[in-house]
Parts: structure tokens; C-alpha cells; sequence
């Protein structure tokens, strides 16, 4: 069977209240979307990091890969039983666990990085967010609930005050990466900005002169900021002690790589990817200085709280560990 029919029995099941695919320990199915940020999930799946560490924990881990696109899917897919672990922004991460408290307790098992997520636009006329009128219109993964969605409304507080976080809200569309970006550098739709991540961002500013920086999410969230996180049930986190473990130790061993060879994974992504993407702006973009590899997350509270206070969550966070599983690897997070 394939994944994305794997996907669909889950969600029937789920719909239909039947209990979801159970999973032993040494088997993981992890869910990815699009771009640089899950480069650490590349290097892992190209050099069979998990499987690796999977033998020193005395168990053979097989692991299946599929790729998504926003938070939404990824959280339904999650949900339905059909993969164990998801890679989404902190957006997603946070109305996931939200929801789930005193059920399936959903958390983060790890962060992928900090990376700067640009808010690009070909309007000339936009400088600021300010600028933006009922004529633009701004791609992101996922209307409302995806971290690019929950960062512009953060500034849109900051802008307009709280009450009016909500203000560019109906300016945006759910458009996959790889498709906002195609559409922003041929300048040829009503898309005309797009709140991305690296490569896709970095491809814009490339491709189409008149693409510029209107927004940077470490200007919104105060500096550095782990983004985008891999987070699972707790039932699978319980259940698959050693499963976990390995696929954590994988990505410390992927973030090392990252960080010492930019060309090695550089060239891990490709392979994975099989994009189209120029190899030498791709290890640029690795080799960024405001790009990060590491599985601590940094700086994710403050977006909670912000979410918790207009009522987006329900629940507030007192410390970052409330949404994070316990583990050695994550232990200096923020």
C-alpha cells in the first residue's frame, strides 16, 4: 500500500471511528513538507541515519517517507493514525497541541533548525506590511494556522494591535512552496508576495528583479527562532522508546553534518529532492549565517503566548517544555 493511500485508510478510519494503525517499536513513518528546513530530515533519510542508530539500539527501524504540504495535512495525517511523525511549523505544532491536551497530547520531539522565514514581495509599492492593500495577494502554506500564517498576524499585532491581528488574513492563500515560488519569480499571476523559507525565498529574490524582503520572521519574533519542529502522539513517543531515541540521535548527527559539510548536504538534498534548484545557491543558502542546525529549539515561546492572549489556543504554555518531549538532546531549548 502505498503512503498516500496509507494516509487516506487513516483518515476513513478515523472518520468512521474505527481505532487508528497501530505501529510497533522499529517502525517510524515521518511526514515532511517542502525546503531547506528539513534538509536535517534529508541528510537522515539519504545517509539512513535512523536506521543507523536504530542497530546501536539493537532494533532494525523501518522507515517510510512522505512528503505534504502545509499544516493542516500534516496534523490530519498525524491525527488519523496514517504517520508517526510530522515535520510543521510552530504554528501548526502549537493548535495541534492545543487540541489535543488530555488526549492524544501531542509535542515536539525535536526542532530542525533556525532558519528566517522572508515575507517577499514583487509589489514595488510594498515596503512595509503597512503597504499591503486588497489587491495583493500573499502565498503561504497554510491560511491561518501554518507558522508564516501565525508570524504575519504577530505583525499585524505589532502593527495594528492585537485586535486587529487578523487584518491581512483575507489576503492570503494556501499555496504549496515550490508553487508560490514558481509563480512569484514568472510574475504572471495575482500572487504577487509570498511568506516562504529557504530555498524558495532565496529562488524569488534570485529570479524575479523585482522580488524584495518586505518581512523577516527574526524581526517579528525577536531574533533567532526555531520555526519549524517534528512533534508525534505521545502513545508513539511511550510505545517506541527506542525508536524515538534513534531518530533523534539521527538528526544531532544530520545537524552536525549540516553544519561542518555545507556541500555534503547540500548534495544529500538534492538527491533526496531531485529539484531543480542551482547546487551553488542552495549551498549558499546552507552556508547562511542566520541559518542555524541543531535540534534545540530557540525562541518559540513567545509565539505561544502571543496565540494563547488573541485566543487563537486555548491553553497557555508557562515554558517551552510544555509542548516539547523530555529529551537530553533538546534539554537547552527555549
Amino acid at each position: 500500500m502505498s503512503m498516500y493511500k496509507k494516509i487516506a485508510a487513516g483518515a476513513l478510519a478515523l472518520a468512521l471511528g474505527l481505532p487508528a494503525l497501530a505501529q510497533a517499536e522499529g517502525k517510524i513513518r515521518i511526514a515532511e513538507q517542502f525546503g531547506v528546513v528539513y534538509l536535517l530530515l534529508n541528510v537522515a533519510q539519504d545517509q539512513k541515519l535512523i536506521e543507523k542508530h536504530g542497530r546501536k539500539q539493537g532494533i532494525e527501524i523501518d522507515v517510510d517517507w512522505v512528503k505534504l504540504s502545509g499544516g493542516a495535512a500534516t496534523n490530519d495525517a498525524l491525527l488519523s493514525g496514517s504517520v508517526d511523525v510530522v515535520g510543521a511549523g510552530l504554528g501548526p505544532l502549537f493548535t495541534i497541541w492545543d487540541r489535543t491536551r488530555g488526549r492524544q497530547n501531542v509535542r515536539a520531539v525535536a526542532s530542525l533548525g533556525n532558519f528566517p522565514y522572508y515575507l517577499v514581495s514583487t509589489n514595488p509599492a510594498v515596503k512595509t506590511i503597512a503597504d499591503f492593500s486588497d489587491k495583493d495577494r500573499i502565498a503561504l502554506p497554510a491560511v491561518t494556522v501554518s507558522v508564516q500564517a501565525r508570524i504575519l498576524q504577530l505583525a499585524a499585532a505589532k502593527q495594528w494591535g492585537k485586535e486587529q491581528y487578523k487584518k491581512l488574513d483575507p489576503i492570503t492563500q494556501t499555496v504549496p512552496h515550490p508553487d508560490a515560488a514558481a509563480a512569484i519569480i514568472a510574475g504572471k499571476t495575482e500572487l504577487n508576495a509570498h511568506f516562504g523559507n529557504p530555498p524558495f525565498q532565496d529562488q524569488e529574490l534570485a529570479g524575479n528583479p523585482k522580488a524584495h524582503v518586505v518581512l523577516d520572521s527574526y524581526q517579528v519574533l525577536g531574533g533567532p527562532s526555531s520555526a519549524t519542529v517534528l512533534y508525534a502522539t505521545e502513545k508513539f513517543v511511550k510505545e517506541n522508546p527506542k525508536t524515538t531515541r534513534a531518530f533523534i540521535d539521527a538528526l544531532v548527527e544530520a545537524a552536525q553534518l549540516a553544519s561542518s559539510n555545507p556541500e555534503a548536504a547540500a548534495d544529500a538534498y538534492l538527491r533526496v529532492n531531485k529539484g531543480n534548484i542551482d547546487r551553488a545557491l542552495l549551498v549558499k543558502v546552507i552556508k547562511d549565517p542566520k541559518v542555524q542546525f541543531k535540534v534545540a529549539p530557540q525562541n518559540t515561546l513567545g509565539l505561544a503566548q502571543f496565540l494563547h492572549e488573541v485566543g487563537a489556543i486555548k491553553n497557555k504554555p508557562a515554558s517551552w517544555r510544555d509542548y516539547f518531549f523530555a529529551h537530553p538532546a533538546v534539554d537547552t531549548g527555549s
